[in-house]
């Protein structure tokens, strides 16, 4: 559905995207997830035709976006950070004025009272959007996304201000247009990935960082192995123990748990397993194992760990260049 290849952007000597390239098949929900100034919404702008490009290739439903770009943009609908709103226009008034401006040919009445019914909009289409709330706004600029029934639907930021209540109902209202559109969700908020996307893209310094599964992401960081462990016994002996396991570099109490039972975290090297050592080491000296759980990579681990890499490996060839 949407094919980029060694996609460049250069502002003057600084690259904003470095060589980029990804594909995002149909029907997926895919997150393109990275720190302010990575080069999110600059992809975003150049695959909706908002913005140009230095180099590369972007195709859209098989259209490449520079020989065919009227047809391409009308397989997208997209809704940037700041939507395009008319404050002074009602809802309906707003969807309609939108359906004008995308040269729509579908039915329009049948078309934009299913656009309201599905972002939830029906309680306020009479409504002039300026004395909207904010989520109201956001479900409108959404609603604008959805006009001509694009195949994909890029979101850019969709929840930010929003309160708690809001962000739940938009990552429903996400996820719904998930099982009809191809959806890209391009923000810095990783609980927002993992609550709603198939598959996860982290962009660092214009260039891609990890493409995974969602569930998969993890395996993205070569790294420590983290378990918790719950333990009755004295604690100083039972961290001593701990880290004199092999491989074990970190043990950690983090306090009692009830009257006889501490919490602890123990780090291993990556590909060490101390279930069987740590059997032995516990039975040998009486101290019962009351619980004991992996503790994998989450998305912020991942995220920090390969963004902090990104930014290591430029700072050593930033060095080496200095040393010559």
């Amino acid at each position: 559905m949407i094919k980029i290849e060694n996609l460049t952007k250069r502002f003057g000597a600084k690259y904003a995207l470095n060589g980029i390239s990804f594909e995002v098949s149909k029907g997926e929900i895919v997150g393109f997830l990275g720190p302010n100034g990575a080069g999110k919404s600059t992809t975003m702008n150049i695959l909706t035709g908002y913005l140009s490009f230095t180099d590369g290739k972007v195709e859209v439903d098989g259209l490449d976006i520079l020989e065919f770009p009227g047809q391409a943009k009308k397989s997208i609908g997209y809704l940037p950070e700041q939507p395009p709103l008319y404050p002074e226009m009602t809802v309906t008034e707003y969807l309609n004025f939108v359906y004008e401006l995308k040269g729509c040919t579908l039915n329009k009445k049948k078309h934009i009272a299913e656009i309201i019914e599905v972002v939830k909009l029906t309680d306020v289409k009479n409504r002039v959007i300026g004395h909207l709330s904010k989520g109201y706004k956001q479900r409108v600029g959404i609603g604008q996304a959805l006009v001509g029934n694009p195949k994909v639907i890029i979101l850019d930021e969709p929840t930010v201000g929003l309160d708690p209540r809001q962000v739940v109902e938009i990552r429903n209202l996400i996820r719904t247009l998930g099982l009809d559109h191809t959806v890209i969700l391009s923000t810095h908020i990783l609980q927002e990935v993992q609550a709603v996307c198939d598959r996860v893209i982290i962009i660092n310094k214009g260039r891609i960082a990890a493409d995974r599964r969602t569930e998969d992401i993890a395996a993205a960081v070569e790294g420590n192995r983290r378990m918790s462990l719950k333990i009755c016994g004295p604690v100083k002996e039972v961290i001593a123990a701990l880290r004199a396991l092999p491989g074990v570099f970190s043990a950690e109490s983090i306090g009692n748990l009830d009257a006889d039972s501490t919490s602890y975290v123990v780090e291993c090297d990556s590909g060490i397993d101390i279930r069987k050592p740590l059997f032995h080491m516990l039975a040998k000296n009486g101290w019962p194992l009351i619980g004991a759980e992996a503790s994998n990579a989450n998305l912020e681990d991942v995220f920090l760990t390969l963004t902090e890499k990104s930014a290591d490996t430029k700072k050593k060839k930033r060095g080496t260049k200095n040393d010559k």
